[in-house]
């Protein structure tokens, strides 16, 4: 059943009265249940009716009527909690949400919170609308940001207009705004992102700030701007800070910052003893890191580190609901709940046996239930590339004399190159590569050199990127070219030639930017496309973060965006785009 602005319609709740009232046969019956109660911060024993997707009664009664469709499972060999919820997903990491959906409903993690800016910048407003709502639709609860800005410096932001962020703040399933990476920009006098803020509270929607290094004094302005929690503590000295000054504090455990044990333990160390104004988030990490699970191995990670159970477990279920006012719906074992129920073998594993989303078999005695399916992405626009232009090896000039060098994975600074960019291919004896930034539409390019990213790929293109324009990589310009006409043919993607020969590709074919295969599809070519460019001397922690902040200026201290080379300091255009 689609969430609407009711998600039961009268008569739906009217009939599930008729199954409290004994007039009508539930759904299912979990009897003998050993439950986790918020409320009470208890484990307690009762029997659970569910009629459709909802929780209708949870007390020591069993229904007086039942039928041949009612499903009585006795749960005397297992306990039960709230299905997970991610709050802060990033569905467009090389998978996409209906993929990412599937998986994380099949290890527990039933209700996801996701960032919508990929949906906002690239579908058309009605239709991004509609698409949110269908996939909705879906076992799992599916709710969204509204984010006020692009990330990144574009060559125009029309579609950041009144109406569009009207719309998204205002829709039922967008629960939040933010993430906001632009405050610096709000604090120097940023009217227009101050007053969707400002719309966004008056809604009663919480805002999510990214506040990396936030002093006090900086923490304090945002409060008194309507931030009210943020996810970037890198220690237990920063999450506690955010505590203090009233922040929901979300813990972070991704594939770039695995921080969970250390940030519990520090916190702990400094006193902490209550986590009720804390949850936790994976930050949308790649494919290969959701292997061993999604919120369930959060979840595992605090109880290790001496939580409670009623703590390691709220931060992924209640405590979570009642930050963003779900907690009628979701996070707890109650009536009036959406039937989302993880079962589990043991209170202090995570990892579910069974799993229950929206009153459906998921995960049965640790088996499948749900059939593969597919998603009408056709139906919004997304569909593979169409690139009708080509590029051709005379454009790639590089004479700039001033390149950008990684210091990690994300972390771009200026330096002065210091090889002859004039020739159309590089030794492999430095790091120092070409790099080429093109607009998808193929009428704008910014041609430099990096330092730091290989020594010995040739050739390499991605249509993966924050904003969906290519970009190539590579010590020789042939071979660069020819890894851009293989993602061109391919429809989008990844790309990587040596002399003349692809040698890995990694094919998406949604828009560019994401695959239609299953999770499982995706982690096998995400590993093996890595492989390949750690084989040729990547050599930081995650080479499809670094594609996608490339461009991305909420990051120091320099970007290769739309506009041309930018400097993040001093927020100005350093070497601007040329025209082709």
């Amino acid at each position: 059943m689609t969430e609407r602005i009711y998600r039961w319609t009268k008569k739906r709740l009217r009939q599930h009265l008729d199954v409290v009232r004994g007039e009508k046969a539930p759904s299912i019956v979990l009897k003998n249940a050993t439950y986790l109660n918020h409320a009470r911060k208890k484990w307690l024993n009762a029997n659970i009716w569910i009629a459709d997707d909802r929780i209708v009664y949870v007390g020591q009664e069993l229904p007086p009527v039942t039928d041949k469709d009612t499903e009585i499972v006795d749960c005397k060999d297992s306990v039960i909690v709230p299905g997970y919820i991610e709050h802060h997903a990033h569905p467009f990491q090389l998978y996409n949400p209906h993929s990412f959906a599937k998986y994380a409903s099949a290890h527990g993690t039933t209700t996801l919170i996701n960032d919508n800016l990929y949906f906002f910048s690239n579908v058309e407003k009605k239709k991004a609308l509609s698409l949110i709502e269908k996939l909705e639709e879906m076992p799992t609860s599916m709710y969204w940001w509204a984010r006020y800005d692009p990330q990144t410096e574009l060559q125009s932001e029309a579609h950041f207009t009144n109406s569009r962020m009207k719309a998204w703040l205002e829709h039922h399933l967008v629960v939040q705004g933010g993430e906001l990476t632009s405050w610096p920009k709000v604090l120097e006098g940023d009217d227009s992102t101050l007053h969707w803020m400002q719309e966004t509270s008056r809604l009663r929607k919480p805002i999510e700030g990214h506040l990396p290094g936030a002093s006090e004094r900086t923490l304090s302005q945002m409060a008194l701007l309507g931030v009210t929690c943020d996810h970037e503590s890198i220690n237990g000295e920063e999450a506690v800070r955010r505590l203090d000054m009233g922040y929901m504090t979300s813990l972070r455990h991704s594939s770039m910052r695995p921080d969970l044990p250390k940030l519990l333990s520090e916190m702990q160390e400094l006193g902490v003893d209550h986590f009720v104004r804390c949850i936790m988030t994976t930050d949308g990490s790649p494919p290969s890191f959701y292997e061993d699970g999604v919120m369930d191995k959060l979840i595992k990670m605090a109880l290790d580190s001496g939580l409670s159970d009623f703590d390691a477990y709220g931060m992924a279920t209640y405590y979570v609901a009642r930050y963003y006012n779900l907690d009628h719906k979701l996070g707890m074992i109650a009536p009036g709940r959406i039937a989302h129920i993880n079962f589990l073998s043991d209170k202090n594993t995570p990892k579910p046996v069974s799993v229950l989303a929206k009153g459906q078999w998921i995960v049965r005695d640790g088996k499948q239930c749900q059939e593969e399916d597919t998603f009408p992405w056709n139906d919004y626009g997304i569909k593979p590339l169409d690139t009708s232009w080509d590029l051709d090896e005379n454009e790639l000039h590089f004479s700039m004399p001033m390149g950008i060098e990684m210091v990690n994975a994300v972390i771009l600074k200026p330096y002065r190159i210091s090889v002859e960019g004039t020739v159309n291919e590089l030794s492999q004896n430095h790091d120092e590569s070409f790099f080429v930034l093109i607009d998808k539409n193929g009428k704008w390019m910014i041609n430099t050199m990096i330092k730091g990213f290989s020594d010995k790929i040739k050739g390499f293109a991605s249509s993966f990127s924050n904003t969906g324009d290519f970009i190539l990589i590579g010590k020789n310009v042939k071979d660069m070219v020819a890894a851009f006409r293989a993602v061109k043919a391919q429809g989008g993607g990844m790309a990587l030639v040596d002399d003349g020969e692809v040698i890995g590709r990694l094919v998406l074919k949604l828009n560019g930017a994401m695959s239609d295969k299953s999770m499982e599809g995706i982690m096998e070519e995400e590993k093996h496309f890595v492989k390949l460019l750690r084989e040729r001397g990547y050599k930081h922690e995650d080479p499809i973060y670094s594609l996608q902040f490339f461009s991305s200026t909420h990051l120091p201290y320099i970007r290769v965006t739309q506009r041309g080379i930018y400097d993040v300091t001093k927020k100005k255009i350093l070497f601007p785009a040329i025209m082709r």
